[in-house]
């Protein structure tokens, strides 16, 4: 039986960088806020079983983020009460689990993403690409139109506006450029693929916000400048990761044909 979740604290983070680095792929956004998350990190969760073993880990601000095992659940449920989230995200056998466990007591999902598989490549198996385009990290006088497409993208996969023209959005694009996250595909016509870095651990880095305008798909642009990007990124960090919805068959294809392989499988509950 665990007990409840303690908050994040000097004397626990090695403890919960470790339990969370048995799924690294899976819980990379959580372990990015353990180490990395700063005022983040006061929204941060563990949960100890009976034996004072780490079993089980949670974000709970605008959005939940699990990781755990079936003890680690009613601390864990319990964490969340009264938040009202946007969206639940995490491995999918905890979120599955998680929910049937709340769901009498919580406002219905909007949307499931039962089952988002999590994919990983490193410098051994990235297969090698070629082509006209170039990548680059992205310009902080270009933020308009990357937060433009990244609105594309967040809009389609949460089935809801993204809200881009509120100033927080813009800034939030203009803060991840400053810091050399977002990267960009250029060709001839313009800027033909975007992708950022989201979160990132001593194990991988994760990719996010993958997006080809409609206008240049079918080309094999998104093939040539994520293979580049990912060739670039992988100089600095062991593994790249990311997650995708699994109804998505052209971006699996994608992914696979660079060298991504599946190694886990998330869950995301929206509201």
């Amino acid at each position: 039986m665990a007990t409840c979740a303690e908050r994040l604290s000097t004397t626990n983070v090695s403890q919960a960088v470790a339990y969370l680095d048995r799924s690294p792929y899976e819980n990379v956004f959580l372990t990015y806020l353990v180490l990395e998350g700063g005022p983040l990190q006061r929204d941060v969760r563990i949960v100890r079983d009976e034996s004072d073993r780490v079993c089980g880990a949670g974000f709970f601000g605008r959005h939940v983020v699990l990781a755990g095992e079936d003890a680690a659940l009613p601390a864990l449920a319990n964490a969340a009460a009264g938040l009202n989230e946007r969206a639940v995200v995490g491995p999918q056998r905890i979120v599955n689990a998680y929910w049937q466990a709340v769901r009498n007591r919580h406002a219905p999902a909007r949307l499931v993403r039962e089952r988002q598989p999590v994919m990983a490549v490193d410098a051994q198996s990235l297969r090698a690409t070629n082509g006209s385009v170039t990548v680059r990290r992205a310009r902080e006088g270009e933020w308009a139109i990357v937060a433009e497409h990244s609105a594309a993208m967040i809009s389609g996969e949460i089935e809801a506006d993204a809200q881009h023209e509120m100033p927080q959005f813009g800034a939030g694009i203009r803060r991840m450029i400053r810091l050399g996250l977002w990267w960009v595909g250029e060709c001839s016509e313009g800027l033909c693929f975007f992708c950022n870095v989201g979160a990132w651990s001593p194990r991988t880095a994760q990719l996010q916000g993958i997006w080809t305008p409609p206008q240049f798909r079918r080309r094999g642009i998104a093939t040539e400048a994520l293979g580049a990007i990912c060739r670039a990124l992988l100089c600095m960090v062991p593994s790249l990761s990311l997650y995708v919805n699994d109804v998505n068959a052209p971006a699996i294809a994608l992914y696979r044909g660079i060298g991504f392989a599946e190694v886990g499988a998330l869950q995301t509950i929206f509201f």
